[in-house]
């Protein structure tokens, strides 16, 4: 069925169903029901190349991944995010433009962007500590929303999880549990969200009376080379920390992966707390066992972000004239097998 069968089927004109279809205000609430129902009735998809022509959009939503030469696009936690972002998009029909560009060129592909009017808004994702990509793209008056935070974050909508919070509990427990010699694995602390999670981490140990030991603290993209890399390190060394806050649950597996290969049985003899993204492919509950998760963590859905952040920028593109929309995420603190008291 086309538009022009639709609206005889209704008798409506062409312009008031493509109107109530597209959520065009000036149409009644009851003749847009009336024409949502028959549409869905019919099985009638709106031709994208109509659409974009009745409402004057690109029916688009720009990501620019700036590519390093690393793991970007492996990355199992961008791939959720898309895939949460995605689901909304594709109900709304929109689609998803996806620019990998050198991260020299992130400017010009934001400039390309808003010149051609190829897009309708922007996700920006990992934002670092002072974003150069914020005031760029107030500049181009392009509609856009922040995955996370900047320093200064009054001026734009974003969504982000509570890391300094999160990351503050996680080491109460762990200092609750009697351990004082704790590594922190973080993520790059050009990103915001990493230098949240290491002053939650410096605030817990500081309100009893502690410092953290530069020797236990590193700060790389997080894979699980690298947790077992650094957890290497630090178990070979004379002074061994006795437990492991960790940014992500991949490099938790590789702290898990070099206690194991020293006889320490994580629970017992050391302890892990780990950020838990609910991964797809690779997440906490896929490795459970009958006495719970393999590893206690932080836990909030990037996935759920991800739909989240999608719906927020699409009714920022339909009213462009409200004020910053800002949420924060609490964590969820879950219990797993990978902590216990400190050894003796």
């Amino acid at each position: 069925m086309n538009l022009k069968e639709l609206s005889q089927s209704l008798g409506l004109s062409q312009t008031t169903v493509s109107r109530a279809l597209n959520g065009y205000p000036e149409v009644r609430e009851e003749t847009r029901q009336r024409v949502l129902a028959a549409a869905e009735a019919a099985n009638y998809i709106p031709n994208a190349r109509a659409r974009r022509l009745a409402t004057g959009r690109a029916m688009a939503i720009g990501h620019v991944m700036p590519l390093t030469g690393k793991e970007e696009i492996v990355n199992p936690i961008f791939a959720d995010f898309i895939a949460g972002a995605g689901e909304v998009y594709a109900r709304e029909g929109y689609d998803l433009l996806l620019s990998m560009v050198p991260a020299q060129s992130t400017e010009a592909a934001y400039r390309q962007m808003a010149a051609n009017a190829s897009v309708d808004g922007v996700m920006v994702q990992a934002p670092m500590f002072e974003d150069p990509r914020v005031p760029l793209l107030h500049e181009l008056g392009l509609p856009f929303l922040v995955h996370g935070r900047t320093a200064s974050a009054d001026s734009y909508s974003w969504l982000d999880v509570a890391n300094v919070r999160g990351f503050r509990r996680a080491t109460d427990l762990l200092l609750d549990l009697g351990h004082r010699k704790i590594a922190l694995l973080n993520g790059q602390e050009s990103l915001d969200f990493a230098r949240r999670r290491r002053r939650g981490f410096e605030e817990g140990l500081a309100a009893r009376g502690l410092t953290a030991n530069p020797a236990w603290m590193r700060a790389e993209i997080m894979t699980e080379q690298y947790g077992y890399r650094a957890a290497s390190e630090m178990l070979d060394s004379g002074d061994a920390p006795t437990a492991f806050l960790v940014s992500s649950i991949i490099p938790a597996i590789g702290v898990r992966r070099a206690a194991g290969e020293r006889g320490l049985r994580t629970g017992r003899d050391i302890s892990i707390i780990c950020h838990d993204d609910v991964l797809s492919y690779l997440g906490n509950e896929g490795i459970t066992a009958p006495e719970g998760p393999a590893f206690t963590a932080t836990r909030s859905s990037i996935r759920a972000a991800g739909k989240r952040c999608a719906e927020i920028l699409l009714d920022l593109i339909d009213n462009p004239t409200q004020p910053p929309k800002q949420e924060l995420w609490e964590t969820e603190l879950t219990l797993g097998r990978s902590t216990g008291p400190a050894p003796t």
